[in-house]
């Protein structure tokens, strides 16, 4: 089958059925490109992932270009991107034609209602598996609870954790990993 047929058609069947967003995405495109088809390394997803999560606009697009420019090219991220952003648009546009007419019916709102737990999940599910590609553990587990409770309970821009965390990996990567092995032996 042709790949750009093919990536196409990953990213759109993803697109339209995956609800709450990016990170709800993210087990399903990895377990599509890299578990399924091999088209992709799992260190290579990773990266990509990192890059797509620290570059600006929505996640989904941003890896679905990543990974389209991986395979193919400027062409294979054209075809990935169409492939993720063509189901929303096409939601949207039927939900802004018809919507307005349901509105205020109560079983639209239960079905709202019924679907956000499952969001929550599909959400959570890619935390775990960085975490763990990231190669968290209880030592490590530190960086990421503090990261978050500065910027929920201090209102910390996440800029400055960046890049605090940029200058305090590039220094241990720098002096830190050579002190801790003198320091183990």
């Amino acid at each position: 089958m042709n790949i750009y047929l093919e990536s196409f058609g990953i990213f759109f069947k993803i697109g339209a059925f995956t609800i709450g967003g990016g990170y709800a995405m993210v087990p399903l495109i990895e377990n599509e490109i890299v578990t399924k088809r091999k088209w992709l390394s799992q260190d290579d997803f990773m990266d990509l992932l990192a890059i797509s999560q620290s570059a600006p606009g929505i996640l989904a697009v941003n890896i679905s270009i990543f990974i389209g420019y991986k395979l193919r090219g400027i062409r294979g991220s054209m075809v990935t991107a169409l492939g993720t952003i063509l189901p929303s648009f096409l939601i949207i546009l039927a939900i802004a034609l018809f919507f307005s007419n349901y509105q205020d019916n109560v079983y639209i709102e239960r079905v709202f209602k019924g679907i956000r737990p499952a969001v929550v999940a599909l959400i959570a599910a890619p935390t775990f598996t960085m975490a763990k590609s990231a190669k968290i553990n209880r030592y490590t587990i530190w960086i990421p609870v503090i990261s978050a409770l500065l910027i929920w309970l201090l209102d910390f821009s996440p800029i400055w954790i960046i890049l605090m965390a940029g200058i305090g990996g590039f220094v241990w990567g720098k002096w830190g990993v050579g002190f801790y092995n003198k320091l183990r032996k």
